[in-house]
Formats: C-alpha cells, sequence, structure tokens
C-alpha cells in the first residue's frame, strides 16, 4: 500500500522503496545512499523541516547497516502533524551515506553516535568523530559481529 508521500514523490520522479506503515501508521520508506542526500533536502522543502530523531542498526551480522531518520511536518495550527520514516540501508564493508547536517542540525550528535557504535561514515559532516567512546576505541560496540575485548585480560596485564 503506498502512502502519500510515496504517491508524491513517484509524481516526481523520485527513487524510493515504500516499505509500509508502522503500529502507528507512519509511512516508511527505503532511500538509496547515493540518492538520501537530495531527497533530504527535496523533503525540507516540502515541508519535513523537523528531524525527531535518527538512529542506526545492524540488520543482521554480516548484513546491512541501517541509519533511520522520523522526519515531521510542523505547521502552525496543525494539532496531527504528519510524520514519515526513512530508512537509507548502507554495506558493512563501506558502510557510507550522505550527512544531513546541513539540512537538518540536529542531525549532529545523532550521526556521530551511529558513527561511533556501529562506524557508518556519515559523508559531509563537519565533526565526524566518536561521542561516547574513546577516541583510542577499536570497533563499533553496537554490531551484531562484534567481539568485546576481555576487560579482565586488559586489567590483569597491568
Amino acid at each position: 500500500m503506498q502512502g502519500r508521500l510515496s504517491a508524491w514523490l513517484v509524481k516526481h520522479g523520485l527513487i524510493h522503496r515504500s516499505l509500509g506503515f508502522d503500529y502507528q501508521g507512519i509511512e516508511t520508506l527505503q532511500i538509496k545512499p547515493e540518492d538520501w542526500h537530495s531527497i533530504a533536502v527535496i523533503l525540507y522543502v516540502y515541508g519535513y523541516n523537523y528531524l525527531r530523531s535518527q538512529c542506526a542498526y545492524d540488520v543482521a551480522p554480516g548484513g546491512l547497516l541501517a541509519s533511520v531518520y522520523h522526519l515531521t511536518r510542523i505547521e502552525y495550527g496543525v494539532d496531527q502533524p504528519e510524520e514519515v520514516c526513512i530508512k537509507v540501508f548502507a554495506s558493512r564493508k563501506n558502510p557510507r551515506i550522505p550527512s544531513v547536517f546541513w539540512v537538518w542540525k540536529s542531525a549532529d550528535f545523532q550521526e556521530r553516535e551511529s558513527y561511533d557504535m556501529l562506524g557508518i561514515s556519515y559523508d559531509n559532516h563537519p565533526r565526524l568523530k566518536r561521542i561516547l567512546m574513546p577516541e583510542s576505541w577499536i570497533g563499533w560496540p553496537l554490531r551484531k559481529d562484534y567481539i568485546a575485548p576481555n576487560f579482565y585480560e586488559i586489567q590483569d596485564a597491568h
């Protein structure tokens, strides 16, 4: 079933894939990484002026990584703002997705956290560096194939 935004994107020739609706009735769309920045700008101009949240997850061990954006159209006098969920999947071997920092400034720390925990590089992010883990940390702790260091061995070595 195609939602309102998906129909609008099709009408304007913008490539995407509808993933249906979540349990709250929010439309979910998949956008390819190479199309994400231009579609993000278009969505902002279309009225999705608020990035409510951005997060990321590991789809499956050895599989794709996903960056998820929850966008909202905030308009004066509208009690029920329109929302959409965008998923951008990236290859595990070279996970690169265009940053939307320059579209929604609130993406700043959220994209940094996704980088820190899963290793997704957000191209053109102005300060893409670890935010939770020390800079010296090796690996991406929220990947399903991550092997945590044995802290007991580290402590015994000191």
